[in-house]
């Protein structure tokens, strides 16, 4: 039997988020697996899964604030704002040698901080039911509504010059809905040279970083492919703030009976954010939300 649990895999480029979700599940042998937060079949780096029950658990993780690895290219503007599309005009070399380090940082420092932002066009976005990415490369017209998005940090790290280019290393720290891809184009249109990824890579999502994340070869290798799960039990101490149940409440929650109070054990009265319900062995008993006087159960766990 699969433990539930959550999976932390470092993405190689090439291959959709489903398309790990489907290599997870035959490694696992179980249909009970999904995926938090998606990524590019381009870019790398942290995907977060979840197994069996723990499935259940991935709408209510702290996962919007995130944090990337790019390298833009200025130069050229492509349709998918990276290197996969279509280029739609490159820059003049002589305009790209008049550009300073100065003016990139200025540049960088109005795409900081809360900002309205036009998603990348090939995007997940639906239009009209349909998704963005597909219209486009369809070869319609997509015209998306800007959203308000928080870039808490873009860094550039490194500056590289070449002929016809100038390639950014960034780190970006950023919230759910942010596309690098659109700052990378944002970034080059300000600077009126185009602009496109050329490398993206997430480095970190919520508490979770690529540190804790094992390949997707390696743990399609592994001996024991399971023992690579974060157990439900961690993830409640980790990801949540928690509440000590006694015996009696957690036979109420395993009923499935409201407890009838916003105060499990005195604890302390339930915030508005999920909280993790656990024994005093911390076994994760269900996730819950303060509703009035009782406390709402998300997930039960339960057993």
């Amino acid at each position: 039997m699969i433990p539930a649990g959550l999976l932390l895999i470092d993405k190689p480029s090439g291959i959709t988020s489903h398309g790990v979700v489907s290599v997870v599940r035959r490694t696992l042998h179980t249909r009970k697996v999904g995926h938090a937060g998606t990524l590019d079949p381009m870019a790398t780096g942290v995907l977060v899964l979840g197994v069996e029950r723990a499935t259940r658990v991935l709408g209510y993780l702290a996962l919007s604030d995130k944090e990337y690895l790019a390298t833009i290219r200025l130069g050229a503007a492509t349709v998918t704002d990276d290197v996969e599309g279509d280029v739609l005009s490159t820059a003049d070399p002589a305009v790209l040698r008049s550009i300073s380090d100065e003016a990139i940082a200025a540049e960088v420092t109005v795409l900081t901080g809360e900002i309205d932002q036009v998603p990348s066009a090939v995007s997940a976005i639906k239009v009209d039911g349909k998704r963005a990415h597909a219209l486009v490369r369809a070869g319609e017209d997509v015209v998306l509504k800007s959203r308000r998005v928080t870039v808490g940090g873009f860094e550039v790290r490194a500056i590289r010059r070449g002929l016809d280019f100038i390639d950014l290393d960034v780190v970006v720290n950023c919230s759910t809905g942010t596309y690098v891809r659109a700052l990378a184009r944002d970034l080059g249109a300000a600077l009126q040279v185009g602009g496109h990824l050329t490398a993206l890579r997430r480095s970190r999502v919520g508490t979770w970083s690529q540190d804790e994340a094992v390949s997707l070869q390696s743990f399609v290798d592994s001996a024991d492919p399971a023992g690579h799960l974060v157990g439900l039990d961690a993830v409640a101490a980790r990801a949540f703030r928690t509440r000590e149940v006694t015996n009696a409440e957690a036979e109420f929650i395993r009923t499935g009976r409201i407890i009838p109070w916003a105060e499990p054990s005195g604890a302390g009265p339930l915030p508005a954010e999920p909280v993790a319900l656990v024994t005093d062995r911390g076994r994760l008993m269900a996730l819950a939300q303060r509703r009035g006087a009782d406390a709402k159960y998300l997930a039960v766990f339960a057993q």
